[in-house]
Formats: C-alpha cells, structure tokens, sequence
C-alpha cells in the first residue's frame, strides 16, 4: 500500500518538537517497510489519486482555512480515497460543538456553553451558572489557543466589544477556568486503534494557562492514574471507533476526569516521551490496513 502522512506547510511554526515528531514517525514507518510519503492537504500539485491511504497527523493551519479544508475533504471523498482517521470523525471533530454532543452521551465534559454568531453577547449569566469569577473563551473551530482568552466577572464591559466583534463571523465556546490545569495540570490519554498506549501530564508556565509546549508549557510522562484510565477508555469506545489514535485531554476535578478536548484530527502524540509509542503506533496501523 501506499499511504500519505497529511501535513501542513509550516510544520516548525508551532515549534521544532512539533516538527520533528512527523519526521520520527516517517523514520520509524519507512523502517517498518511502510511506503509513506508526507503531503500537505491544500498543495494543489499533490496526486492524491496515488495513494491507497492518507493519514492525518498535522494539518495544523486546517482552522485558519476551514472553508477551504472542507472542501478538500469533500475532494478526498470523491476521490473515493480512504482515510485515518474517518472522513466522519474527521468532520465531526473539526468544531467543537462535538463537545455539546460528548455531554449529551452522559459522559463528564468541562462545562459549556454555546455563544452563537450574530447574537448578542452576554456573560453574566454563564458566571453564575458556572459558579466562577473567571471563564475561558475559545473559539468552536480552532487549534493552538488561537483567539482563546480569560474574562475575569470584573472585566466583563471591557470584553463584550471585542466578543462581539467576534461573533459576527464564527460561534464560540464559554467554560468556566479549571483551577485544576494551573494547580495539577491537564492530562493526555494517548490511544491507538482504541488500545490505550501511554500518558503525559502538561503543565502551564506560572501565570499562563495554554498548556501547550509552544506557550511555554512543560510536558511530564507518567503513569496513568488508574481511577482516570478507564473514564479515558470510555470517550474512545463511545466516539473513537475506527480511528488511527485519540487523545483524551482532560483534568482530574475530585477523582472525575472531565474532558476538555477529544483530539481526533491532528494531535501532536507525545511519541517521543514513551519508549513504545512509535511501535505502538505502527502495530494499531498495522491491524487497519
């Protein structure tokens, strides 16, 4: 087979960890006698006619181009090529209005509220409804912390103008802030093909609340708690099924994990913090082809 990792044009924009990850992952599968060869998802010169698989790892840009991104999955459809992960679970992941679905299954979600494009917008109700001083806002297409920002209650009349401009193009997520990521940090379940592999727990620089290794953040491996596990099995075996890899990001609020992102597009996979986790990645697409 001949199989394509799906990739951007700036792949060291988000760090060099984050680049070499992709060229350890090639290394490793062309090791293996895998033919794999990296695309980037909008070069217009790509014969994507050639390959039997495409895999997605790091279209990381896919938010900033969401029509276009749409439309290039559209053309994968047609083209009748097939996907890991699935064009569905592509689809449905992109947003996270997915997280408004993931609550309604009964499984624990950070809680959220839905801003939508074009209305007015209004907070106060969401502190108290939360129990908080201070909400997170992020966008429902996004990726990096792009456009994500805290509004402390005493704050709120110099926010609204700018949350109102916003909203005129693209809906957005409110949740209340979790103490838990400053204070414990935010934990990553890593799976592939619904098979849990290992674990990191991230952290965020003092005064910071982006755990990403880009903003400053700092990434721990360890064990996985074994209270948390099999909560993180659950979000795969409910809405991971058939995927490549997962990651269950979640905080750990008295003994609960309560998610706050399902990562089933382009994650970056921590590969290089688990001695097993390239060959754990290879046997679970082994066991897909």
């Amino acid at each position: 087979m001949k199989l394509a990792l799906v990739t951007y044009d700036a792949i060291q924009s988000y760090g060099s960890l984050s680049g070499s990850e992709d060229g350890q992952l090639l290394d490793f599968l062309a090791s293996k006698g895998v033919d794999i060869t990296p695309e980037v998802w909008d070069n217009a010169e790509v014969n994507w006619q050639q390959y039997d698989l495409a895999i997605f790892k790091s279209p990381w840009d896919y938010f900033d181009k969401f029509p276009a991104f749409r439309e290039w999955l559209d053309k994968v459809e047609e083209l009748g090529l097939r996907t890991l992960n699935p064009l569905k679970t592509i689809r449905w992941n992109t947003d996270k209005h997915y997280l408004l679905d993931v609550a309604k299954a009964g499984l624990p979600v950070v809680p959220t509220e839905l801003l939508k494009r074009g209305q007015q917008a209004k907070l106060e109700h969401i502190f108290t409804r939360f129990g908080t001083d201070k909400i997170i806002i992020k966008p429902t297409v996004s990726g990096g912390a792009k456009n994500t920002f805290i509004v402390k209650r005493e704050e709120v009349e110099n926010v609204l103008p700018r949350l109102q401009e916003l909203l005129i193009s693209e809906d957005y997520l409110a949740q209340p802030f979790m103490p838990q990521v400053q204070e414990e940090g935010e934990w990553s379940f890593l799976f592939f093909n619904g098979r849990y592999s290992h674990t990191v727990l991230k952290s965020a620089k003092s005064g910071d609340f982006r755990v990403q290794h880009f903003f400053g953040g700092t990434i721990h491996p360890q064990p996985a708690p074994e209270h948390l596990l099999p909560q993180a099995q659950k979000y795969i075996d409910q809405f991971a099924q058939g995927c490549l890899y997962a990651r269950v990001d979640g905080v750990d609020v008295n003994g609960e994990l309560q998610l706050m992102e399902l990562e089933l597009i382009e994650p970056f996979l921590f590969l290089h913090t688990h001695e097993q986790g390239l060959e754990n990645y290879y046997q679970a697409l082994k066991d897909l082809m």
